[in-house]
């Protein structure tokens, strides 16, 4: 995967501000020329994969291939901080903490918000971390793949197993995806840290665990029907390439 196909929505967005705040009020561009250049933005855009939006995954009309370290790292840094889904999730989660005025020592407003954000996703961050070095060491896959079977349940079924379920080098054999809870625990406990007093380490442990067990089932289905919800509601315009850049053996 290339981390310049993430990068291109961005650079599109900053590209058209720039355009927009350079033009002399003299010499405004006319009518044809703003919607050809927005038809030319939006063209753009749809060529886009869907990785930027749900991360890393495998479609189902491609093979499962074991990832090298370089393409592991790639995968990761992605995950981490290229996904809008992992932003928008810890924004849902915070806004959740806001509600129940959890810890109620932040406050509310924007300014506890804030502070449960930044919570949310340093924790996250930190599990993926460990989660992504663990699934490293044990030869584990890392990404999302598709589901190879139609039908809204089958579908669902396999989004949730796949949130407690990996595979392992061979790409084919399941195991129980204990870096991925592993990570979560760790996360949570080291999230203690930065919260009120006094907090019980092992209780904020366990909690994250069974945050991961809900909130990446949840996750994880997003995930499996987006792509087919984008189409529909884009009329087949988005994602023009639903498969997008995934790392293979050959890819790099």
């Amino acid at each position: 995967m290339r981390k310049s196909s993430a990068y291109i929505f961005w650079v599109v967005v900053l590209a058209t501000s720039i355009s927009c705040f350079g033009q002399d009020a003299s010499s405004a561009p006319s009518q044809e020329s703003r919607e050809e250049k927005l038809k030319n933005t939006l063209g753009e855009l749809r060529d886009l994969p869907a990785e930027w939006l749900i991360g890393p995954y495998v479609p189902s009309g491609r093979p499962l291939t074991p990832l090298n370290n370089e393409q592991r790292a790639d995968v990761y840094f992605h995950q981490t901080y290229l996904t809008a889904g992992a932003y928008v999730l810890r924004m849902f989660t915070a806004g959740v903490d806001q509600a129940r005025g959890v810890p109620y020592q932040w406050g509310g407003g924007m300014e506890g918000y804030g502070r449960r954000f930044a919570s949310r996703y340093g924790q996250f961050i930190i599990a993926n971390t460990f989660h992504s070095v663990g699934n490293a060491a044990m030869g584990y896959e890392t990404r999302y793949d598709l589901c190879r079977c139609r039908g809204f349940w089958p579908r669902t079924h396999h989004a949730i197993l796949r949130n407690f379920l990996t595979y392992n080098r061979t790409e084919s054999e399941l195991r129980v995806a204990a870096p991925l809870y592993a990570g979560s625990f760790a996360a949570g406990m080291i999230s203690s840290v930065w919260f009120p007093r006094p907090h019980d380490v092992w209780k904020d442990g366990a909690y994250a665990a069974l945050e991961q067990a809900a909130w990446g089932s949840a996750y994880n289905w997003v995930s499996e029907f987006a792509i087919d919800i984008l189409r529909k509601v884009t009329g087949q315009k988005y994602p023009r390439n639903p498969y997008g850049s995934i790392p293979s053996a050959n890819s790099q």
